[in-house]
């Protein structure tokens, strides 16, 4: 589980922020709490903010790190990670290393892993790990080249000594079968995933019906049925054929696949209305998966991604949640990850949103809700906690919000100014 992210030097955010996890103060809402060790970790965090504010870049920045430890290994010597922005708007920072650190929980034990790189090289990097209250470090790089070691100090150096400028330590030693790395690099491997979008989950799961897994099926009616989409059945046909050597051709040469078929797979899939009809009798009726409405199609497609993440601890970030859904549907989502007899393995959802109805301190307590705002004179991005403000308990957020009272909203001229300018 994720505890705290940072970011400093990175597109809009010259400045460190930090995204917080961690129960602040209030006993409300407590099944969006979950207690790992000796803290209390939040289920669910939502970032609101104006177009252009920064809240896209706080996963971008995400993205940008995960990657790097996951793709450490693959990338040359003298690669460059291009990937990497730093705050362009400062004739100092542009020439800095951006930075990055995250503080987590695998395998009920803390870890603290942070770096700093820019496009050609890494500068420093810091792996520690919360065997108790303090920290014992695992191994720190300072200035690309200079490592220091508490323990095991001749492996590592040995390790050290293979490792290139522009690799990650933490993704050479695991590689290199050093145990004490190990869990904390697979976390970033496996355990924190970043979408661009809820649809583009939902693309990439659809071959999941294609196993013809009766869980999967049955938690996709139920979670269609609980959302108020009433389907009866699921018939997915899946086939694998040898694709149209004429397009393979144009993509891939014959000489380039040694004359080995290609097979593409076809996945159909139909879903089973039951329709009541004018003489009041129930008529059942199949529909294919392209022609559901969008809602139907994204919540059905997401189903397996859902029901791996309520068996399995993971991260889950998801730029604009809201696309291609109505409001109900992301409240009823998140209601979901909130939920501790449905999400029992206490995954956790962070997402950026513009709907509003989610500024319920029914549904979010007010360390779950989070803004970002970037400085028009400066072009700096600043994310804060709906709990930095004096809230009250039964306070009207989504109002006060609308209002400008937390900021985050854009500014929008008058329509009569706009005529005045002509």
């Amino acid at each position: 589980m994720l505890i705290e992210f940072s970011v400093k030097n990175f597109l809009s955010f010259k400045n460190k922020i930090t995204l917080s996890m961690e129960k602040g103060i209030g006993n409300e809402n407590q099944d969006n709490v979950v207690s790992v060790g000796d803290i209390d970790l939040l289920k669910t965090a939502a970032i609101y903010g104006a177009n252009a504010s920064g809240k896209s870049n706080i996963l971008k920045a995400l993205t940008c790190s995960i990657l790097m430890v996951r793709n450490s290994n693959l990338i040359p010597v003298g690669g460059k990670w291009n990937f990497i922005k730093p705050f362009l708007f400062d004739k100092t920072s542009k020439n800095k290393p951006s930075e990055f650190e995250f503080i987590f929980i695998e395998n009920n034990i803390k870890y603290r892993y942070f770096f700093s790189a820019d496009a050609n090289r890494i500068y420093d990097e810091i792996l520690d790990v919360y065997n108790s209250q303090k920290p014992s470090n695992i191994f720190t790089r300072i200035k690309t080249n200079n490592y220091e070691f508490a323990k095991d100090k001749n492996k590592l150096e040995t390790l050290a000594a293979n490792n290139t400028e522009n690799k990650l330590f933490l993704s050479t030693a695991t590689n290199r079968n050093y145990d004490k790395t190990k869990d904390a690099y697979l976390w970033f491997a496996n355990a924190i995933d970043t979408y661009d979008s809820f649809e583009n989950i939902a693309d990439n799961d659809l071959i999941d019906y294609s196993k013809n897994d009766a869980g999967l099926k049955n938690f996709a009616l139920k979670l269609l049925k609980e959302a108020d989409i009433l389907i009866k059945d699921i018939t997915v046909d899946y086939e694998e054929k040898e694709a149209d050597n004429t397009m393979i051709d144009m993509l891939v040469p014959p000489l380039a696949r040694n004359g080995e078929k290609i097979k593409v797979k076809n996945v159909n899939i139909e879903l089973e209305h039951e329709i009541k009809d004018a003489d009041d009798t129930y008529h059942s009726y199949k529909l294919n998966f392209t022609d559901e409405s969008s809602g139907t199609k994204v919540l059905f497609a997401f189903a397996p991604f859902l029901k791996r993440a309520f068996e399995r601890t993971k991260v889950i970030v998801i730029d604009e949640l809201e696309r291609s859904m109505h409001p109900a549907l992301v409240e009823f989502i998140v209601k979901l990850f909130n939920n501790k007899e449905i999400n029992k393995a206490n995954s956790q959802l962070i997402f950026t949103t513009h709907a509003t109805n989610l500024l319920d301190l029914e549904l979010l307590r007010r360390d779950q809700i989070w803004f970002t705002e970037k400085n028009q004179e400066t072009g700096v991005s600043d994310l804060y906690p709906l709990d930095s403000f004096s809230v009250r308990k039964e306070e009207n957020i989504q109002r006060g919000y609308i209002n400008g009272r937390y900021g985050a909203i854009p500014f929008i001229r008058d329509v009569d100014l706009w005529l005045e300018d002509k």
